[in-house]
């Protein structure tokens, strides 16, 4: 990893959630998840400007294989805000503390 990411604890509960959700619908699924979004954390320590900027002060990820985005800014680390899944209201983050 190029960089570390940091993550908030809303957005960390968000991941917990999310996973606890998979791992119910099918044994393992729940650890594809974090897999997948880990991999989504080192592209974002190595590459965080490359990520497509909201508009609205934050950066979007996709995870490529679950219906989710990750949230974040970028000071001198990555900070992640909140992941949420994509048929949420997108500005959700931006009520968080």
């Amino acid at each position: 990893m190029a960089a570390e990411v940091i993550v908030r604890p809303a957005a960390a509960a968000d991941v917990h959630e999310a996973a606890f959700w998979y791992e119910a619908k099918r044994e393992g699924l729940g650890a594809e998840f974090v897999l997948e979004l880990d991999a989504l954390y080192d592209r974002i320590a190595q590459h965080p400007l490359q990520l497509p900027d909201t508009g609205e002060g934050a950066r979007r990820a996709l995870l490529r294989r679950f219906p989710y985005a990750v949230y974040f800014v970028v000071d001198d680390t990555p900070v992640v805000l909140a992941m949420l899944h994509q048929h949420r209201k997108p500005r959700t983050w931006q009520e968080r503390p």
